[in-house]
């Protein structure tokens, strides 16, 4: 794994809130030459500490006006549950978030709807049809404070 430096550290900053930025811009604001930045990202990017480059999209300019939070129990926590659970959840084109939880629940879920109809429609089709699952717990958002796509760093 490759430990950023203050450079990286600095490339990393400017990405996260210009992601649209040329190579010569961010180098320049870095203080490296091009191709030193360049080769900075190519590191950055194979190890794995750069995901990827997205469009950040409105749920809301989309007409997905509804968010749910739904916690899962399942009916165990047997390896071939999980996998089968997760394989399922990652093909229902609604969710946009799932994590494997401890405690109560064993997953969560933040789930995007246009309307209580259709998230109606989603818990009949999707949520409910998965895999091992016996408990399904929504609330929905009333509104949202933060949504950050990125951890701040330094």
């Amino acid at each position: 794994m490759h430990e950023p430096d203050t450079i990286d550290i600095a490339i990393l900053k400017t990405l996260q809130n210009e992601g649209r930025i040329s190579n010569a811009a961010l180098a320049e604001r870095v203080g490296l030459s091009a191709s030193a930045c360049s080769r900075r990202l190519d590191i950055l990017e194979k190890s794995g500490v750069i995901k990827g480059y997205h469009a950040r999209l409105s749920h809301k300019a989309l007409n997905y006006r509804m968010i749910a939070i739904v916690h899962i129990s399942l009916s165990g926590q047997f390896a071939k549950t999980l996998t089968e659970f997760e394989a399922a959840v990652k093909r229902c084109p609604n969710v946009l978030v799932c994590y494997l939880m401890s405690g109560e629940y064993d997953y969560i879920l933040r789930v995007a709807a246009r309307d209580l109809e259709d998230y109606e429609r989603i818990h009949r089709d999707w949520l409910s049809a998965l895999p091992h699952v016996v408990k399904i717990n929504s609330s929905f958002a009333l509104r949202e404070i933060i949504d950050r796509p990125n951890v701040g760093m330094g």
